[in-house]
Order: structure tokens, then C-alpha cells, then sequence
């Protein structure tokens, strides 16, 4: 299968490369491809009939679109539901159409294009897809789940050999749907409280290499359909996972070993950023360990570990501090989900993978933060500057991602002398704490010096914790070489200036409400490059203190 899509991907970039980097739509249809197809195109009044291109992902049998439980199939047949009023394309990802999609901004001013991502209208012969999966939602198991309101309309491998799968969100009813839908507008319960309002529909048409979750595992395995679980984890690992021989009796072992290790990674890198994903079930998390489905997410503004961006979540069991544990939870669900088709040693072994997950998390949580701090060199008592730093943030409610912008911006002088200038109104805030003199003092010797020992930098209860912990009295560390100047590109390069925080995005939508898509617009622009300043940005506030306002916000699963 890999073979055959270079082939495709190498035929692509030639078309491509003819005068143009783009192609034109109908070629980009053309080139789309489905697991399902017509085996013969539908007259009028009569139902369509179709073939399964791969065995290995069955369609449910039954034709109509209603609501029931559904057995032995991975996919169900289901056609987006057109708008019937006038349609408005708001935006559009210039990086996903001209370097994923292969096609040219100019494409998106065709009707065309518009019916194609609003799911007015599917490709000639095409069968859009409804996914099936279940999940764990909040720690219970929810039973059968699926793609509600989603659907597959497409998979796309480009001039680099890249396969792409294309759903659409928001598209209309499924077999697997709980809501419920009027026409363009939709009812809808925010907060869930029994004040249902009337809000405009929306589509949008999204990309990713794959929308299998844990949730495919686990369904399949609570109904008992093992054989076909092995079939989708087969056809899994062939398409995602390359590297692991199909004819491996330990690849589902393998397989799991890299689900563990990227999930931890994954997680790391949300808490580098101060990312909460808001509703971390397991139908939500991605076996190929990319972010999906982040509803009620939100970045995280005054360090709080406690900070739930869902209201949903009355429980506060996502909560941007629990991230990495529900990622333990996660994969021990999915490792379930698994054990039918393991014998007793891979089991075991399983288990040995997933209680390696917490090492994994945290080493990779410190390398992160660690280069957020503009540390080079490897450093074992590292953490604790990082955990004395974090504590200082929460204490004093200092803004996550401006503190360590603003490190990344102040010069070592300036922090030598603590003198903080008003620009730097994040670390103003955190200045006030009684502790950020001593902070300091630390992080400026690490940052200059090559050698120092724990005794000298923390005093003697600090060290003595440090030498129970790690049983090493200092660590030879080393930024050798290394300038302010060098030290502050290197840290502007990986702590954002720009993150989408919640009253930016609320601002946007009541322009949009208001048929007034300038904020969205703006919000894209700026986004496309968080690590630069950007005048617009600055002007719009992005990088000042979060207005008052922003503190009432709230977002929930219905948002």
C-alpha cells in the first residue's frame, strides 16, 4: 500500500510540477479516493449500491440514515445534509490547500469548491462515510459513540506521497447522532443548564492522516467483533506505522509501544504550551497520538493546575494538571482493548510498556521546559528550577505564556538588576513573589555558569532533597559557547507570543454573529505565525493582560 501511494504521490508532483504547483479542482476530485464506491450510479428513485474497497473496513449494510446501534462494520454509509439558505465560505487554511491539498488559494472564490466543503455536493461515484467507535467519556464506559455529526468525504495523497483523510464537521445526521438538528439553524444547549437558543450551522472541512481513535479499538472489543478488531489494527499498522513488519507476531505489541511512548510526547507538548484539551475521553484520543476533537478546549492564561477550560467538567477530571495521568488511564483502556489479541507473554510485556509512560512523560516534560528555560546542556537538577519556577507562577497567578515569552525577551542584565521594565507586565506580576530574587540568582547561573553544585545554588534543604532524590551531590552542566542574544532567539523560536485564548475567539464569533468575519480573518493571520511579533496583533491586544471580561467566559461539549 505504501508502494502504490509514492507511485500516486510521485504521479501527482509531476502533474504538479507543469508550469504550476497546483492542480485545477476537478483533477484534485478526480484524484480523491474512497474506501467505498458505486458498483453501479443510482437512477432516480432507486437506491444507490456500492462495493467495499478494502475488506479490511466492512460498511454497515443497512442503507438508511437513522439513528440505532450498529454491529460488525467499521463504517456506516451517510450523506452530509445541504444547507438550504445562502452559504458563506469564512475561511480557509492557504497551507492546507496549497502545500497538503495541492490546489490554489483561488479555487476557494468557485461554487464549486463552496458546495464541495459544505457538503452540498459529493464526488461523482464517491460514498461519504460515517466512522463507528465507543469510548470511555469521563472514566465510564458510553457505549457506542461514532461520528454524530461527521463525515468522511474523502482521502487525498498528495505530490509528497502524504495520505490525507478529509471530514467534514457539522455536516448533518448519522446513525451515530444525538442531536438534534433544524435545517441551517441549530438548537443548541450550551452550558447545558435548559437554555436552548437557535445559532446559526456551520461546516468545516477538516484534514488529518488519520481519524481513528482508541475508541475504534474499544468498541470492537466490547461487542466482541475480535476478528475484525485484528483486521483494523492490521490495516492500522500498514497504513501509520511502516516501520513495523506486518509479519511480526509482536507488532500489535509494537504498535501499543508506540501509541505509549507518543501519547506521552503528545501530552508534554500540550503542557509546554499551556494547552488544555477540555474533554480527553478516550473516543477523543488519536492512536496516532495527534490532537483531535478539542471541542472545549482552552490555553491556559494565570498558571493554575486546576484550570478546566470545560464546564462540562463538574468533576474537573481534565483538568489541565490531570492531562498526563488521563493519558495513563487512556492507553490502559486501550491496552483492554487489546489483551484478546496478545497471548500471555506480549501481556505481560504490555504492562511492563505502559508503566514506563510516567518516565517517559516526564522526561520529555523537562527537555521541553527545559528549552523554554534557554538551557543547553544536560542538567538532572534542572527540574527543580523548573518545578521552583511554575510554583512562583501559581502562587503570584503569573500569565503562563507571557512569563516565559518575556523571559525569552528581557535581557540578562535586566533580570540581573530586577529591573523589570512595564512591558514585561507578566513578569512585573511575577516579581512580586518574595522568592523571584532567589529564582533569578538560580537561573542566571545556570545560564552562565558551567559547573555549580546544588549545595551552593539552593542551600542545604533543597540539596538535601535533591541528593535523596537523584543521589548525586551536583551535575556538570554546560551552555559553553552560548550569548545573550543567542539565548534569546533561541527562546523566542519556541515560546509563542500568540496563543488562541478564549476572549480572543469569543471575540471573533460576535463579529461573525454580526455577519462580520474580520476577527476570524485577523485570528488566522496572527496565528499562522504565534512566535513573531506582529503589529496587527499587538494592536489588537493579543499580547496584553486578558481584558476583565475574559474571566466570565465559559465553553462546554456544546460550544
Amino acid at each position: 500500500m505504501h508502494t502504490k501511494e509514492a507511485c500516486v504521490g510521485e504521479r501527482r508532483l509531476k502533474e504538479c510540477e507543469r508550469g504550476t504547483t497546483r492542480i485545477f479542482f476537478p483533477l484534485f476530485l478526480s484524484h480523491l479516493q474512497s474506501w467505498v464506491c458505486f458498483s453501479s450510479l443510482p437512477s432516480t428513485g432507486t437506491k444507490p449500491s456500492w462495493i467495499v474497497q478494502s475488506a479490511a473496513l466492512p460498511v454497515d449494510p443497512i442503507q438508511e440514515n437513522y439513528v440505532r446501534q450498529v454491529r460488525d462494520c467499521i463504517f456506516s454509509v451517510a450523506y452530509p445534509t445541504p444547507f438550504k439558505s445562502r452559504v458563506l465560505l469564512v475561511a480557509v487554511s492557504k497551507v492546507v490547500l496549497e502545500e497538503i491539498l495541492d490546489l490554489d488559494v483561488s479555487i476557494t472564490e468557485t461554487d464549486d469548491f463552496l458546495q464541495f466543503v459544505s457538503g452540498g455536493k459529493v464526488g461523482i461515484g464517491f460514498v461519504p462515510l460515517a466512522h463507528r467507535y465507543g469510548g470511555h467519556q469521563f472514566g465510564s464506559w458510553a457505549g457506542q459513540l461514532g461520528d454524530g455529526r461527521a463525515h468522511m468525504i474523502g482521502v487525498y495523497t498528495n505530490r509528497y506521497g502524504e495520505r490525507w483523510e478529509l471530514q467534514l464537521k457539522g455536516s448533518g445526521k448519522t446513525p451515530y447522532s444525538s442531536l438534534v438538528v433544524s435545517d441551517d439553524d441549530v438548537w443548541r444547549d450550551q452550558f447545558y443548564n435548559g437554555n436552548v437558543k437557535k445559532e446559526r450551522g456551520a461546516v468545516v472541512l477538516r484534514v488529518a492522516k488519520s481519524w481513528f481513535r482508541i475508541g475504534s479499538l474499544e468498541i470492537l472489543a466490547h461487542s466482541g467483533e475480535l476478528d475484525l478488531q485484528r483486521s483494523l489494527l492490521d490495516f492500522i499498522i500498514q497504513e501509520h506505522f511502516p516501520s513495523i513488519s506486518m509479519n511480526d507476531s509482536n507488532r500489535y505489541l509494537d504498535f501499543f509501544s508506540r501509541v505509549v511512548s507518543e501519547t506521552a510526547n503528545l501530552i508534554a507538548l500540550w503542557m509546554s504550551v499551556g494547552f488544555a484539551h477540555g474533554v480527553c475521553n478516550t473516543d477523543n484520543f488519536s492512536l496516532l497520538s495527534i490532537t483531535i476533537d478539542y471541542g472545549p478546549f482552552g490555553f491556559m492564561e494565570s498558571y493554575d493546575p486546576d484550570f478546566v477550560p470545560n464546564t462540562s467538567d463538574d468533576e474537573r477530571r481534565y483538568k489541565i494538571g490531570n492531562q498526563a495521568n488521563v493519558g495513563l488511564f487512556n492507553l490502559d483502556k486501550l491496552l483492554q482493548a487489546l489483551k484478546p489479541l496478545l497471548d500471555s507473554r506480549q501481556k505481560q510485556l504490555a504492562f511492563q510498556i505502559v508503566e514506563g509512560y510516567s518516565s517517559h512523560y516526564y522526561l520529555h516534560f523537562t527537555e521541553l521546559f527545559k528549552a523554554k528555560l534557554g538551557f543547553l546542556g544536560e542538567g538532572e537538577d534542572d527540574y527543580y528550577l523548573i518545578a521552583f519556577l511554575l510554583r512562583l507562577m501559581e502562587d503570584t497567578k503569573a500569565d503562563f505564556t507571557m512569563t516565559f515569552r518575556q523571559l525569552s525577551e528581557i535581557t540578562q542584565d535586566q533580570l540581573k538588576e530586577l529591573h523589570i521594565p512595564k512591558e514585561y507586565w507578566a513578569l512585573q506580576d511575577l516579581a512580586k513573589h518574595k522568592f523571584f530574587s532567589d529564582w533569578v540568582t538560580m537561573y542566571l547561573l545556570r545560564l552562565r555558569r558551567s559547573r555549580y553544585t546544588q549545595e551552593r545554588l539552593w542551600g542545604s534543604l533543597c540539596a538535601r532533597i535533591c541528593r535523596e532524590s537523584s543521589g548525586k551531590k551536583g551535575q556538570t552542566v554546560s551552555n559553553k559557547g552560548d550569548s545573550d542574544s543567542k539565548r534569546r532567539k533561541r527562546m523566542t523560536s519556541i515560546n509563542p507570543r500568540y496563543v488562541l485564548r478564549n476572549w480572543m475567539a469569543e471575540s471573533a464569533i460576535r463579529k461573525a454573529e454580526m455577519n462580520d468575519f474580520s476577527g476570524v480573518h485577523l485570528l488566522q493571520q496572527v496565528l499562522q505565525h504565534p512566535f513573531q511579533r506582529q503589529s496587527v496583533a499587538e494592536k489588537a491586544g493579543y499580547a496584553l493582560h486578558p481584558p476583565t471580561w475574559a474571566k466570565d467566559l465559559k465553553v462546554s461539549c456544546s460550544s
